[in-house]
């Protein structure tokens, strides 16, 4: 079988314009434009208003190719689009080969009878996406979120493409993915499913593998399976049947485990298929030995909703994965590889892929095969309503088996979910609860899909809806049964504490937003655009009522904040604290909380945002508070009036042996009690260790100024530590702090050693140059100095401590209103 890769020199054009442009795949028409200067960033500033009109008309994508007769002889030759986006004609050499409505499919087109020798020309007639929905809801009317253009849900086309509440309206189309022709004679592989059957002391890998064409006693089927430290066992097929199955039994296997809980090592599957001697096609697999799934059963509490993995039910810890950019080409492996190392960094463990964007890259699953991050995999449907026409359905099914066999190999590969919030939509927002629409979501989320994955990927588990109790639109907002959405703290403008009232099976959406950091503003905006209610800001805030609710919250929390910079800080304090207070909670509820997944990770473009890192891979206070708040082994502070109790969780597959010191202090860190506790944690269970009453001291007055830490040290060795006041930070008595930093450095990172003269909270170091800190926003005692460090590999650019020194700048809660 022979390869040829079509990516390169290819020409886009308007459909109605003479000039045209030189690209390389993956290419769209926005991102295009832009590289050749023809249109300013539409990420700058207010230049997103001209989206809308490029993605009204039409383009041509062209390519010219020789094609030489020795390529001619091959019995068979494909074209294989991996991507189109989205509403497109085919062409080759005239002859229409296809019209595609489905960028999440990948289509495979049989060319050789339109092929000739010489000069070929392949033209893909690209239509405008928004005239297609504009059509199709005039037609027949759906109801879908506000943000977005109306009549998206015709399209299998990412939703937010057309905008979210969060991202902004740039409908792009083009060819977001590989082009390939493919040749062969005789035969070809034509499926590959791994199965796995876990004993005690092995795994049975079973390389179930189907060829294209009748069979042929000449033909031979060899598999071989490559352990992580270069093992290797054979097998091999003669008198081939056309669907083979070759099994391995792999003693003493080496399993793989989500981050924190162990290694990820990967084995590596071979199929090759041959006639004689002549080898006529080959696959190639990585894969990971591990069972997942999850057991959603009766308890005392309601209904389970927990993963189990390798035999034990773990805390899934993470946060909710959005498209990484709306100019899709501007997408790399490098971008999201560090995406990826970023949630490992925070003590991620799972990842879900939500259903309003597209099918990620295969160097997205890879990554989390690589760094142990558990994909929750939505299938692309979200927040709206679904029209099952016989030509829809057909659609979808394809779309489905692509993608699942792409995935389905994955070790990290966890769950299939059928979408984000439809039956939450059609039971509780209000919609219409038409007898169709409902018909057609049973038959679409728990029928076909269940079916479809039921065939393609028996071994992994699927849940018909994010939230669900599971299904038939049996109170899918249920809190004691199967997952949950949870936004009443910010929605609802609930306080933090309302998460104490809820004790969830698995909180897959919550969350609060935040500005992005001046360093981010700056790269959309001009001066006189920095004001969160310009006319440029609110471009860039998606959600119409969230600056109220920022400044809502704000107004509940914290002094009014002295400039710009101060307001968009203290909003991402917000953002990390009302984070902070829902997954402790349900931290300390191990057991009966199985998993919390907050909203959400990251960008697709400079935005006030629920994320943690922004369109730049910035770290927001949030994600500097994940890395605390996810820590396999927490130390948490639940704070009453005048008491406290002090908990640690134990995520780990070993008891640990702990102390933890407390003291109660004031606002100069003069100690007025102390005491400690030593208490053994076992394994994957949440301990309430020491319950305080201050009520004799913490008068109203003295609630102003005094506050508890607690230290926790794991066998007498200092690990984390935690504090917590006992009245709102904005009546709180900060001292000026008086913060100073000292820098120096070693060979591999620049070290950075922080006091002050007063208790402070949230320290803040920020550098010129990017790169996450090995801790930031912390809170700090007087004389009792802090190091902080961060990698030199890391930085965005080389520095010296001089340099560092000079550009540094740290604040802490005083500076929200003074200098």
């Amino acid at each position: 079988m022979k390869t040829i890769n079509f990516n390169q020199n290819w020409r886009m054009k308007g459909l109605e314009e003479k000039s045209s442009y030189s690209i390389d795949l993956p290419a769209s028409v926005m991102n295009t434009l832009l590289d050749k200067g023809v249109i300013d960033d539409p990420f700058y500033r207010d230049n997103e208003e001209q989206a809308i009109e490029i993605a009204k008309k039409d383009y041509v994508f062209e390519k010219d190719f020789e094609i030489k007769e020795d390529l001619l002889n091959y019995e068979n030759i494909s074209l294989y689009f991996h991507g189109i986006d989205t509403v497109a004609d085919i062409f080759l050499n005239g002859h229409k080969l296809l019209h595609t409505e489905n960028m999440h499919r990948i289509y495979r087109l049989e060319v050789k009878h339109f092929l000739k020798k010489g000069r070929n020309t392949i033209e893909v007639m690209l239509y405008s996406p928004i005239h297609y929905i504009e059509k199709k809801q005039q037609e027949d009317p759906l109801v879908g979120v506000d943000h977005a253009l109306e009549g998206y849900p015709h399209l299998r086309k990412a939703h937010s493409m057309f905008g979210w509440d969060w991202g902004p309206k740039i409908p792009d189309l083009g060819i977001w993915r590989d082009v390939e022709m493919v040749m062969w004679n005789e035969n070809r592989i034509e499926d590959v499913y791994i199965e796995q059957e876990h004993h005690e002391k092995y795994v049975q890998v079973d390389v179930v593998t189907e060829i294209q064409e009748k069979v042929d006693p000449d033909l031979s089927l060899i598999a071989k399976i490559t352990s992580p430290d270069g093992n290797q066992s054979e097998q091999v097929v003669h008198n081939l049947t056309r669907k083979e199955k070759l099994s391995f039994t792999l003693e003493n296997p080496q399993l793989w485990w989500p981050a924190g809980y162990g290694e990820q090592p990967l084995y590596q599957v071979e199929i090759i298929l041959k006639k004689q001697s002549e080898q006529l096609d080959r696959r190639k697999y990585s894969i990971g030995l591990r069972t997942i799934t999850v057991r959603h059963e009766e308890d005392q509490w309601g209904k389970s909703f927990e993963f189990v993995v390798n035999g034990y039910p773990i805390f899934m810890k993470g946060a909710n994965y959005i498209p990484e950019d709306n100019l899709l080409p501007r997408t790399s492996k490098e971008r999201t590889e560090q995406l990826i190392k970023d949630s490992v960094a925070a003590n991620f463990n799972m990842i879900r892929v939500w259903g309003g964007g597209h099918y990620p890259e295969d160097y997205f699953y890879d990554s989390c095969d690589k760094y142990g991050l558990i994909v929750w995999q939505d299938f692309m449907y979200a927040c709206s309503v679904y029209r099952l026409t016989e030509e829809f359905e057909q659609n979808i099914r394809e779309e489905a088996i692509d993608q699942i066999k792409r995935i389905r190999h994955h070790a990290s590969l966890g769950i299939w979910c059928g979408n984000n919030e439809v039956e939450e939509a059609m039971e509780f927002w209000g919609w219409p609860k038409r007898s169709d629409w409902r018909r057609d979501y049973i038959k679409l989320f728990e029928i076909i899909l269940p079916d479809i994955v039921k065939e393609h990927d028996p071994q992994t588990f699927y849940w018909s809806s994010s939230p669900s109790s599971g299904g038939g639109f049996d109170n899918p907002k249920n809190p004691d049964v199967g997952d949950v959405h949870y936004w009443e703290v910010w929605h609802g403008e609930k306080p933090f504490t309302e998460y104490r009232k809820y004790h969830f099976r698995f909180c897959s959406e919550f969350g609060f937003q935040s500005f992005p950091s001046i360093k981010t503003v700056e790269a959309f905006t001009e001066a006189e655009d920095r004001n969160i209610f310009s006319r440029v800001m609110e471009k860039h805030q998606k959600n119409d009522a969230a600056n109220g609710k920022i400044l809502f919250y704000l107004s509940e929390n914290f002094l009014y904040p002295k400039d710009f910079d101060a307001l968009l800080y203290t909003s991402q304090l917000l953002q990390a604290e009302a984070i902070k207070y829902g997954v402790e909670h349900w931290r300390r509820n191990l057991g009966r909380c199985m998993g919390s997944l907050y909203w959400q990770l990251n960008d697709c473009w400079p935005v006030a945002s629920w994320s943690s890192m922004d369109y730049y891979g910035r770290w927001k206070a949030l994600h500097y508070f994940a890395k605390k708040f996810y820590d396999p082994i927490l130390l948490s502070l639940e704070e009453g009036g005048e008491d406290v109790k002090i908990y640690v969780t134990n995520d780990q597959l070993q008891p640990i042996h702990c102390r933890i010191s407390w003291r109660l202090r004031d606002h100069q860190s003069q100690i007025l009690q102390e005491g400690s506790v030593t208490e053994r944690i076992d394994a994957l269970t949440a301990k309430s260790c020491q319950s305080l009453d201050f009520s004799e001291i913490l008068t109203e007055e003295r609630k102003r100024d005094c506050y508890l830490e607690a230290i926790l040290y794991i066998d007498d060795t200092y690990y984390s530590d935690a504090s917590v006041i006992f009245t709102k930070p904005k009546h709180f008595e900060f001292l000026n702090p008086e913060l100073e930093v000292k820098v120096s450095e070693n060979e591999e990172q620049f070290v950075m050693e922080v006091n002050a003269s007063a208790y402070t909270k949230y320290v803040e170091l920020l550098l010129e140059q990017d790169g996450p800190l090995s801790d930031n926003y912390f809170d700090l005692s007087a004389n009792e100095p802090k190091t902080v460090t961060i990698d030199k590999h890391s930085m965005s650019a080389p520095a010296t401590v001089e340099q560092i020194t000079k550009g540094l700048k740290v604040r802490s809660i005083y500076h929200i209103t003074q200098d």
